[in-house]
């Protein structure tokens, strides 16, 4: 299935969840903020939440620094 993630189109495998996608992404489920179809998700339900064709994932790190 294709999704959009920040703008750019991605191929990801049917079922798979908000915390699939990140794996995959490299991207730690703790310091991002995750909205999808403009919803943002909450973090407990990344693991369930399934992610469907043609859907808009944004992503937003978390940084620190000074």
């Amino acid at each position: 299935m294709t999704i959009v993630c920040n703008g750019e189109r991605l191929e990801a495998l049917a079922g798979a969840t908000v915390s699939s996608l990140l794996e995959t992404l490299g991207i730690a489920s703790g310091r991002v903020a995750v909205e999808v179809n403009s919803r943002i998700v909450r973090r407990d339900e990344f693991p369930r939440l399934a992610l469907r064709d043609n859907d808009r994932v944004e992503l937003v790190h978390l940084v620190g620094g000074g």
